[in-house]
């Protein structure tokens, strides 16, 4: 078993994990939506971006491009909560909120991305 793999792999699925966490809940429902899971998933985002580094395979250089956009968008995201809710008091409203969930929704579309690649990949390599 390759250790490094499964680090990375477990990143990958905890990125999905939380990012699926953040997405769901009503959209516009600023109560469903923790800003510390979004700022967690940023973090393993990060995380996995940072041990994919290195790697010159096609199947790296896709991870790493979804893993880019994911954390893009995640960052993105944040950034709106902050600037939406400036003094850090009851959330951002419901249009703001329903922006910030809309960006992360893409960011989940990403990291599903990576994670059929991560899977796909490693079908194929164990023939």
């Amino acid at each position: 078993m390759n250790f490094e793999r499964v680090v990375f792999g477990f990143f990958i699925i905890l990125t999905l994990s939380l990012n699926y966490a953040f997405v769901a809940g009503g959209l516009e429902t600023p109560a469903h939506h923790n800003v510390w899971i979004l700022t967690l998933t940023i973090i393993a985002n990060l995380v996995a971006i940072g041990l994919k580094m290195g790697d010159r395979s096609q199947t790296g250089a896709l991870l790493m491009a979804s893993g880019l956009v994911a954390g893009l968008l995640l960052i993105t995201a944040r950034v709106v909560w902050i600037v939406a809710d400036p003094g850090g008091g009851g959330g951002p409203g419901p249009g703001a909120m329903a922006d910030i969930v809309s960006i992360a929704t893409g960011a989940l579309v990403a990291n599903i991305i990576a994670t059929v690649i991560l899977v796909g990949d490693t079908l194929l390599s164990r023939r």
